[in-house]
């Protein structure tokens, strides 16, 4: 029996089983129109190669999109990679689908297409829609089938609780190449999925992160563009394994409680010859006009969103990750600069838009229909959006005028923490505008507040040795910093390396520094990200508001000069209500009055000078001093001992 999906032409096309392919297909018109039309979401049902049994007969039917070419036919080992030996049919005259049926064709057969352009051009590239690419520098696809049976049900069926926004969000941003290498001095070593899943896994939940995010794994051909230019939109890299190890990998992370996002990247593509640039020897899935069509930035070219087949393409991407390898999250890389007509361009080297304005009309078009697609379909997920302008409403729904993200990196937030951090303590008394400004700004979206790979790479120095002052001092800021960015609204996300401080820049081509942890102060940070971490997960006043105006409130701003700053967390119930308390400076301050109302007592919960966490531990407050001074108001005066460069936090 066929399946439902398949159609032939008619079955008097069907040839003789001898004959290398036959024409067959697996599209409807109505698969046709939507494709053209920008309206397909799941492309990768019927594009790409599928395991079939046509007449009895078993082989791979395949299917690719070509407008501009005069023949297509696939090539491999299974022919001598003779371009004349299966060339396949067009599906309608004008739909530049190629199509055809190979009978014999097993599993793991390596492949491409051989493309004649109109032109007269030959290309020779790999499938778009391929599940499983040859492990690089090869560049075949290969058939294969994404058959797997997952076991995170209770995951599936509850995730709506954990990916809130109501809830906790503490990303562990990682990069799976560099983590972890089986030998650290061979950068030509990785781990598999499976050796991933038995480290990574078990480390992201010792550590008490809610999610983790995998810097791009759709297969990319250069080591040193970090998955960031891409040529498999529909597969994870072969470099660690094929495709089931990687729903293995998600699927652990889903039984022990941690949500999976990916980062992905519909905003430009490279030129590598086996990929989409010139993919049938014209301008098919970029602009032909290079001032929209070329990335001065990246040196790649840019997606056509205008292109209804190109939206199509893009959409069931980015849904593919979510219906077949269960995502619970997308980060969509450089939403600035697909926005934006003159990103990065100066005047001459832009157009403007139909209204005279400088936005991409039809790749905001296309953000809008790609997150109403995601929200209908996985309404329990999210999208996250790397933008770094003032674009207003990146995350407001798309019927507010919104382009409808579910968060927001808060880069402003990131550049402003950092500078202040980094400045002498005895200095910050003139930067606290600076460090007060995220909140000025901050309903405005649903940030995420990013200290990522980007703040530790090409001469910006690891996170630790931006801290000012001796060792000592430089941990202690770090914890300082980490307890504000953690008890900032909004969600949180550090890369890896940050939890530990790690002494060296991040660097893709070996693996963390793990050898740091046998020194103290390297493995009592890792154990104070970890507290932090479950500390945020366990108050409720840190999540519960954290995008709404009743989760917040600064207590007090009036002590510039001693760069003492107070400001209070609320959840849902008044009893669940936290104070912090940042003293910003290396001064003790003994006896220090903070003004609170309502709550006539207030215990210490958190401190970040614990010599467990390699501080001081001179100064704590088991007991702070609670008077009643104003009883119309209901205001306390709490008496608390603040250490040097330390966070304390009440409740």
């Amino acid at each position: 029996m066929m399946n439902d999906l398949i159609r032939e032409y008619e079955h008097t096309h069907f040839v003789d089983s001898t004959k290398p392919v036959w024409n067959y297909s697996l599209f409807s018109d109505s698969d046709i129109s939507n494709f053209q039309n920008g309206t397909h979401y799941r492309l990768y049902d019927i594009f790409g190669s599928h395991a079939r049994e046509v007449l009895g007969t078993k082989g791979y039917y395949f299917a690719v999109w070509a407008p501009n070419a005069t023949a297509v036919s696939v090539i491999g080992n299974f022919n001598h990679w003779n371009p004349n030996g299966h060339p396949l049919f067009v599906r309608l005259e004008k739909s530049g689908i190629w199509e055809g049926f190979i009978p014999h064709i097993k599993r793991g057969e390596v492949y491409k297409y051989h493309i004649r352009g109109f032109n007269g051009s030959e290309t020779i590239k790999g499938d778009p829609f391929a599940h499983f690419w040859e492990q690089r520098p090869k560049t075949a696809s290969i058939t294969w089938d994404l058959d797997y049976k997952w076991k995170d049900e209770s995951w599936m069926q509850a995730r709506k609780k954990h990916n809130g926004l109501d809830r906790p969000w503490s990303v562990y941003e990682v990069h799976l190449a560099s983590w972890m290498r089986p030998h650290p001095d061979n950068e030509e070593a990785y781990n598999n999925y499976d050796q991933i899943r038995e480290r990574l896994v078990p480390y992201v939940k010792e550590m008490g992160f809610t999610h983790v995010e995998l810097m791009p794994i759709m297969e990319y051909p250069y080591d040193g563009s970090w998955g960031y230019q891409g040529v498999g939109y529909f597969a994870p890299t072969s470099r660690f394994g094929d495709p089931q190890s990687f729903m293995e990998l998600v699927n652990a992370f889903h039984e022990a409680g941690i949500g999976v996002l990916l980062d992905w990247v519909p905003s430009h593509f490279p030129y590598d010859a086996h990929g989409l640039y010139m993919f049938d020897g014209a301008n098919t899935y970029e602009y032909a006009d290079m001032r929209k069509g070329y990335h001065p930035d990246w040196n790649s070219y840019i997606f056509n969103y205008k292109r209804g087949e190109v939206k199509s393409f893009l959409i069931s991407s980015g849904r593919f990750w979510y219906d077949l390898f269960h995502a619970d999250g997308i980060r969509v890389d450089a939403v600035s600069s697909m926005l934006k007509l003159n990103y990065s361009r100066t005047t001459g080297q832009w157009e403007p838009n139909e209204f005279g304005g400088d936005g991409n009309l039809e790749a905001i078009a296309f953000i809008k229909d790609l997150n109403e697609t995601l929200y209908r379909d996985f309404p329990d997920t999210q999208t996250i959006a790397e933008e770094a302008t003032d674009w207003p409403g990146i995350s407001k729904p798309t019927f507010s005028g919104g382009l409808g993200f579910g968060m927001k990196w808060m880069m402003g937030w990131m550049h402003d923490t950092l500078d202040y951090f980094k400045a002498d303590p005895l200095m910050r008394k003139g930067l606290q505008d600076k460090f007060t400004f995220s909140m000025m700004y901050y309903y405005d979206e649903n940030f995420m507040l990013p200290l990522s790979h980007d703040e530790v790479v090409h001469g910006k120095s690891p996170m630790l040795y931006k801290m000012p002052g001796d060792d000592w001092q430089k941990f202690a800021n770090l914890r300082l910093m980490y307890s504000y960015m953690f008890t900032h609204p909004g969600g949180k996300l550090l890369f890896m390396g940050n939890e530990f401080g790690a002494t060296d820049e991040w660097n893709y081509k070996s693996e963390l520094q793990w050898y740091l942890l046998k020194y103290e102060l390297h493995w009592k940070m890792k154990d104070f990200v970890r507290d932090l971490n479950f500390l945020l997960q366990n108050e409720p006043a840190l999540y519960e508001n954290q995008f709404n105006v009743h989760g917040f409130e600064w207590i007090d701003l009036d002590h510039r000069q001693e760069s003492v700053i107070v400001f209070r967390r609320k959840g849902k119930l008044p009893e669940n209500d936290i104070l912090i308390i940042l003293n910003m400076t290396p001064v003790v301050r003994n006896n220090w009055k903070v003004y609170a109302k309502d709550k006539p007592e207030w215990n210490e919960i958190f401190n970040s000078d614990e010599r467990k966490y390699g501080g001081s531990g001179d100064i704590f407050n088991p007991e702070p001093i609670v008077t009643l001074v104003d009883k119309n108001d209901n205001k306390y005066e709490i008496n608390v001992h603040l250490p040097p460069l330390g966070a304390v936090i009440l409740k």
